[in-house]
C-alpha cells in the first residue's frame, strides 16, 4: 500500500464531457415515463462516478475494520486508508497540515462545532458574529441558538436585489466588536459568489476571525485556504462526488488546539479516569466514537477524480453552461431569472420564477420530462423574503451537466408555459 508521505499525486485529463458521463451510470437512467434523466439538481447533491463507488465497495470487500485501535492487518489497512484520505484533501484545499482536517458529517455538523467548541469558550455577551443575508440555514440557525443562550450580538451584511452582498456596508456592520464573520463562498440559492477578499481583508483589520461556508464553492471551484487567509473552511462530500454523511471542517492548527472538543467518548481523549479525562491531539480530539471510515476513503477517491480533471477546469465548464442557461432561459416566455446577470459571478446556479406558476407545479411538470431540478426556499429563506417570493425554482449544474441537457430544461419550461398559460 502506498504511504501517507508518498502519495501520488492524479496526473490531469483532458475535459471530455462524453467520457465523463460514461462514469455516471445513473445520467443513463429513463424516468418518469421513459424519459432520458436530465440531472440539474447538483446544488443538493451530486451524482457519485464509478470510481468512488468502486471505492466504497473495495473497502468493505478487502479493508473492512475499526481505526486507530487494532494492530491486526484490516485494521492497519483501514487506519492507513483513512489517513491517506485525510492527506488528500488536505492537499485539495491547500491545507498546510494534514492534521487540519476534521471529518464530520457534512456542513452543518462542522459550522456547529465551530459553534460549540470555539465560539462557546471564547465568545461573551455583547460580543459581535456577522453572517450575511445569503447564508444557507445552516450558517444562520447555530448564531441564532449561541445569541439566545450567550448574548451575543448577530448582525448581517444584507443582500442587494442583484443577489450580490452590499459591500458598501461591510464597513460599518463588522467592527471592532466582531469576533467572528461567518460567511458563504457561493450562495446555494444564487449561486452568488462572494468577494471574500473584501470581506476577510476587514475582519482580519478589526481582528476577527472568519469562518467559510464552502459547501458550494469547494466542489465547484479552486480552493486554497492559505490564499483566502481564513480561519475556518467547512463543506459536505455529498455535493462533490463523495457519500452522504462525510464533511469536512478545516481549521488552523492553534485555533483547532485551543478549542473544546465537540463530543465525549472513544477516540478523542487520550486518558479517561473516575475523576477526570483529558483529551487526545488534534484531529482526534473532534471525532469522537466510530468514524465514518468508508465514505472518508470514498471522499478521497472524490478528491482523486476532481483532480484529475482539474478545478480550473471544473470551473470553466460550469461558467460555460451557466452562462448558456442564463441566455437560453432568458428566452423562454414568462421567466424571469433571479441573481446576478452574468456567469462570470456566479456559480453553477440558475434560480428563476415562471409568471403565474408555482414552483413546485414547475417541478413536478418538469419531473414527467426527466428533467430534475429543485424548487422551494433552498433553506435560505432569508432570501426569499429579500425576493419577495415564496420559492424558486433552481436549476444547479456540475461537472456532467451538457447544453442539450439546458436545452431540455428550456423545452420543458416552455410547456410548463404553454400548459398554464403563460404567454409573451
Amino acid at each position: 500500500m502506498t504511504s501517507i508521505a508518498g502519495l501520488p499525486r492524479v496526473e490531469h485529463l483532458p475535459y471530455d464531457i462524453a467520457r465523463i458521463r460514461r462514469d455516471f451510470p445513473i445520467l443513463k437512467r429513463e424516468v418518469a415515463s421513459g424519459a432520458q434523466l436530465v440531472y440539474l439538481d447538483n446544488a443538493a447533491t451530486s451524482q457519485r462516478p464509478v470510481q468512488v463507488l468502486a471505492e466504497i465497495t473495495r473497502f468493505y470487500r478487502d479493508h473492512n475494520a475499526n481505526i486507530h485501535r487494532g494492530v491486526h492487518t484490516l485494521s492497519v489497512e483501514a487506519t492507513e486508508l483513512y489517513e491517506q484520505a485525510r492527506a488528500k484533501v488536505a492537499r485539495f484545499i491547500g491545507a498546510s497540515d494534514p492534521r487540519e482536517i476534521i471529518f464530520t458529517r457534512n456542513t452543518t455538523e462542522a459550522i456547529n462545532l465551530v459553534a460549540h467548541s470555539w465560539a462557546r469558550k471564547f465568545l461573551k455577551a455583547g460580543d459581535e458574529v456577522v453572517v450575511s443575508e445569503i447564508e444557507h440555514h445552516s450558517n444562520i440557525v447555530p448564531w441564532q441558538m449561541l445569541r439566545d443562550e450567550r448574548g451575543i450580538v448577530l448582525k448581517y451584511i444584507p443582500m442587494l436585489p442583484d443577489g450580490t452582498l452590499d459591500l458598501d456596508a461591510v464597513q460599518s456592520i463588522i467592527t471592532e466588536r466582531t469576533r467572528l464573520v461567518a460567511i458563504t463562498a457561493m450562495s446555494n440559492a444564487l449561486g452568488t459568489i462572494v468577494p471574500l477578499d473584501v470581506i476577510v481583508a476587514r475582519a482580519k483589520a478589526v481582528g476577527a476571525l472568519v469562518l467559510v461556508d464552502g459547501a458550494q464553492s469547494v466542489p465547484h471551484m479552486p480552493v486554497d485556504v492559505q490564499a483566502l487567509d481564513v480561519d475556518f473552511l467547512a463543506f459536505s462530500g455529498h455535493k462533490m462526488l463523495a457519500p452522504f454523511g462525510i464533511g469536512v471542517l478545516w481549521g488552523r492548527m492553534a485555533l483547532l488546539e485551543s478549542m473544546d472538543p465537540f463530543m465525549g467518548g472513544g477516540d478523542m481523549i487520550l486518558t479517561v479516569s473516575m475523576e477526570q479525562s483529558t483529551w487526545a491531539d488534534v484531529p482526534a480530539k473532534f471525532e469522537a466514537g466510530t468514524p465514518n471510515v468508508g465514505d472518508a476513503v470514498a471522499l478521497g477517491a472524490a478528491v482523486d477524480y476532481l483532480s484529475a480533471l482539474g478545478m480550473d477546469e471544473v470551473r470553466r465548464h460550469e461558467r460555460e453552461i451557466t452562462d448558456y442557461a442564463l441566455r437560453r432561459l432568458a428566452d423562454v416566455p414568462g421567466v424571469s431569472i433571479f441573481g446576478v446577470p452574468d456567469a462570470e459571478h456566479r456559480g453553477g446556479v440558475v434560480s428563476f420564477e415562471l409568471e403565474g406558476v408555482h414552483p413546485h407545479d414547475i417541478g413536478q411538470v418538469l419531473d414527467t420530462k426527466g428533467v430534475a431540478i429543485r424548487t422551494g426556499h433552498h433553506c435560505a429563506q432569508p432570501v426569499m423574503l429579500a425576493l419577495n417570493v415564496p420559492a424558486t425554482a433552481r436549476a444547479s449544474f456540475y461537472i456532467y451537466n451538457t447544453t442539450a441537457e439546458v436545452d431540455a430544461l428550456a423545452s420543458g419550461l416552455e410547456e410548463v408555459g404553454r400548459f398554464f398559460g403563460v404567454r409573451k
